[in-house]
């Protein structure tokens, strides 16, 4: 269990972390990417304590196999990251064109038919590419159509789905970004299908984004999910690279993290808050791992200290 300990006039206050913990485990560990180490990887996040759930795509039958028991030797969590296979295949579930559109629909769905199978009960997405500005609006209503046909699966599987914003200009390049377009479609999504489909949003996008953490605070009703991590600043420009903080060009900091967990708090956020980090040539998966869990538990410290009343630069 996540806890950390203030001395406040000679008194020790010992507070628990209020989330789950998560880590994407394909970041952490790139090997996964090429559909390798997937029980190496697996049994080195379960044996770490500090982490309740791992974000990852679908596993090979036979390595899932193999780590079942291991997640539930300590009953860790799996929850299903689709943002690898869609970025990775070019999936685009806002095609104007809509053979190739319900083809994307019908691969998803063949993705959360495997993760039904396997008890697991959460998902999440992005959007397909950004297209040229006059097309933007006719590719969020076909981003909606396709959101709204996953949902008919996700409801029948008792799966909860969430769609994570990426930059629309840097890097990813994806049609949903700010999180004030994101938020106008979930909620037009929930009054169609009655169904509590919730946003993702990650720190490391927010650069690119121009966005601060305290920009949530508008949209607590659909966040339902965070993850923690750095953009990077190269020669070329901003990329959504996920390096380990404190590496060079990484931009986010531990007081932006803190910031995050104390807007978080104040929301009365009830989501998961998943570290999502990628080793560089010169680092190990662990030394990353370990950065970012030191990281998020000085973050803790900082907003605690802010949030009983005492100063906080």
């Amino acid at each position: 269990m996540l806890s950390t300990v203030l001395k406040i006039s000679g008194r020790e206050l010992v507070s628990i972390f209020p989330w789950k913990v998560g880590i994407v485990a394909f970041m952490a560990f790139p090997e996964l990417i090429k559909e390798e180490g997937f029980y190496e990887a697996t049994n080195k996040i379960v044996e770490d304590e500090f982490f309740d759930i791992i974000e990852a795509q679908n596993y090979p039958e036979d390595e899932w196999k193999r780590v079942k028991e291991l997640l539930e030797s300590r009953d860790v969590e799996f929850r299903l990251a689709l943002q690898l296979p869609i970025l990775k295949n070019k999936l685009d579930l806002n095609s104007l064109d809509e053979t190739i559109r319900r083809s994307v629909v019908k691969k998803l769905i063949s993705e959360l038919e495997i993760a039904y199978s396997r008890g697991i009960v959460n998902a999440a997405i992005c959007s397909g590419p950004i297209p040229p500005p006059d097309r933007v609006e006719d590719s969020l209503r076909a981003l909606k159509q396709t959101l709204v046909e996953l949902i008919d699966y996700c409801k029948s599987a008792s799966i909860d789905l969430v769609i994570e914003t990426f930059d629309q200009k840097y890097d990813k390049k994806l049609l949903l970004g700010g999180i004030d377009t994101a938020a106008r479609l979930i909620r037009e999504v929930r009054k169609e299908t009655g169904y509590d489909m919730g946003i993702l949003w990650d720190l490391s996008h927010a650069p690119l984004l121009d966005e601060k953490p305290e920009v949530l605070k508008e949209y607590s009703d659909v966040i339902k999910h965070i993850h923690i991590g750095c953009a990077k600043m190269t020669p070329e420009g901003l990329k959504d690279t996920h390096p380990v903080f404190y590496t060079r060009g990484a931009i986010n900091d531990v007081d932006d993290v803190a910031r995050l967990f104390i807007v978080l708090h104040e929301m009365g956020y009830r989501g998961a808050v998943t570290i999502e980090v990628k080793p560089e040539e010169h680092q190990t998966s662990l030394e990353i791992i370990n950065t970012a869990k030191g990281v998020v538990l000085q973050a803790f410290t900082k907003a605690l200290k802010k949030i009983i009343g005492f100063e906080y630069r």
